[in-house]
């Protein structure tokens, strides 16, 4: 991997820290899907991240497009459900944000979430209020474009990264008093009011282990 002094090395930093929440939390998710759904989320999840992991010395995250394509191909094929499309077309979008760079920033970063977001919307046909992942990655990109523009003291990755983990559990937190309007959940009606989406949940936990193991990424 490469060093994570670099920019290329933050962007695999993070993407590997993902896959590797993805499998720790496999039952914990599958347990929050079961509620309202049907309960295979965190299976469906880790089973994809897995084969990221696996493969992780055939990717090469010193071309960020090329690097994120190819984890989008491979969650895209292993992930069952809704999910693998969904997750597979963030990573894809992200990657296309970010199209010929070889040098990150914070900025890019946005970009990518905010490709990542817009991707799902399309695919899942969903927006911000209908209980679903976007429910936490829109206020995390949002509350992120808007301390960049800010601008001043406390803009580096690190407080970056800590911003993005608690604006995401904040809006993670608050989907549990929302009915379902996509996905599974939905056919539930109001009794998917209640328990916080599985798929906001999953963004924030991925967003807090990564403000936590930010100053000691390897």
């Amino acid at each position: 991997m490469s060093s994570p002094s670099t920019p290329a090395g933050d962007l695999a930093f993070v993407v590997r820290t993902i896959a590797r929440t993805a499998v720790d939390n496999e039952g914990a998710f599958g347990d929050l899907d079961a509620v309202a759904g049907d309960g295979d989320f965190g299976y469906s999840l880790a089973r994809g991240f897995e084969i990221v992991l696996a493969d992780w010395d055939t990717l090469d995250p010193g071309t960020p497009d090329e690097f994120l394509k190819k984890v989008a191909l491979v969650i895209s094929k292993r992930v069952g459900g809704t999910s693998g499309p969904l997750w597979g077309t963030a990573f894809l979008r992200a990657a296309g944000a970010v199209k010929d760079r070889t040098e990150l920033d914070a900025a890019d970063a946005v970009a990518m979430l905010r490709a990542a977001a817009e991707g799902i919307k399309a695919r899942g046909k969903s927006d911000l209020g209908d209980k679903t992942l976007l429910d936490a990655l829109i206020p995390m990109t949002d509350a992120l474009e808007q301390r960049l523009a800010e601008g001043g003291p406390g803009a580096g990755p690190a407080e970056l990264a800590a911003l993005a983990a608690s604006t995401a559990r904040t809006s993670a937190d608050a989907t549990t008093s929302m009915q379902a309007r996509r996905g599974r959940q939905s056919y539930t009606g109001e009794r998917s009011i209640g328990s916080p989406d599985p798929g906001a949940v999953a963004v924030a936990v991925m967003a807090e282990r990564v403000a936590a193991e930010w100053d000691v990424r390897d």
